[in-house]
């Protein structure tokens, strides 16, 4: 499972901050020793992994493991632009004495050599986040940018799974969640939703718990908490104004949703994560 991979950067390249981010004129063959994940933000040509030949295009994403051979072969006039990660894997495992321990070289992940993001946009915004944190040099960046490489493992292992259903179900799931997104500062139902998509309330609770884990109106109040988190931070409003905001017409409702969610109260997540 990739919840449980402990990851160690060892370099990136690209993201949106660089000047000419990524892109490649000239072809290369080479063999690493350490995990390599590619996202094409443009590109026409074709990629050789190991045995086997892709062609290359926006919103592709390429894995490839340690020893397996990989060769680009770029376009000279259209340059290619990707962003990529270069990093090791481990796992901790409890041993006979009782004692956590590291299970270092994990060899390869569940990952395809090749596969085309249905949903590329969260994808592409994670991988920049994460590339930029790199680039910047802050503090604590390894950390934090281990941890991003994780939550990007897990979304392509999400997208995966998505991608493996039936392909008109996943669409319809991605546009939900979109509508989602650009719909957390008011209240929707499950019926609003079931319209949209043209599917019973029934049968898209079922599927949307499949695809995600999680019920429907469950992850739309995980998605406003986390936006209510960012605006607690770095908005510095008050618990009613964000709730408000956010849609809420209840301070207190609010609240309970929030400390459901988070194992604390808004006021307590803002003492504890603002000094």
């Amino acid at each position: 499972m990739v919840t449980d991979i402990l990851c160690q950067i060892h370099y990136c390249k690209g993201g949106h901050k660089l000047q000419d981010p990524g892109k490649i004129t000239e072809g290369f063959t080479r063999t690493l020793q350490h995990h390599e994940m590619i996202f094409v933000c443009e590109g026409n040509s074709h990629i050789v992994i190991g045995e086997n030949r892709y062609s290359i295009k926006k919103g592709m994403l390429f894995y490839i493991p340690p020893g397996v051979q990989q060769t680009i072969e770029p376009r000279t006039q259209n340059p290619e632009h990707y962003m990529t990660i270069h990093f090791s894997g481990s796992r901790m495992v409890l041993g006979p004495d009782g004692i956590w321990k590291y299970r270092e070289n994990i060899q390869t992940l569940q990952q395809p050599s090749a596969q085309e993001i249905t949903d590329y946009i969260p994808v592409k915004e994670l991988f920049e986040k994460l590339l930029d944190t790199w680039n910047d040099k802050g503090p604590s960046y390894e950390f934090i940018s281990g941890t991003l490489l994780r939550q990007l493992l897990i979304l392509v292992s999400q997208n995966n799974k998505m991608q493996s259903k039936n392909y008109a179900i996943s669409l319809k799931i991605s546009q939900i969640i979109e509508y989602m997104r650009q719909n957390t500062n008011r209240k929707i139902t499950l019926e609003e939703l079931s319209g949209i998509v043209g599917l019973s309330t029934f049968y898209l609770s079922r599927t949307f718990k499949e695809v995600t884990g999680y019920p429907v109106i469950a992850y739309f109040n995980k998605m406003k908490i986390d936006k209510a988190k960012e605006l607690l931070i770095e908005g510095n409003k008050k618990v009613k104004d964000v709730a408000y905001e956010l849609g809420y017409t209840n301070e207190f409702y609010f609240s309970r949703i929030f400390k459901r969610i988070e194992g604390l109260s808004p006021k307590e997540f803002y003492s504890k994560n603002v000094y």
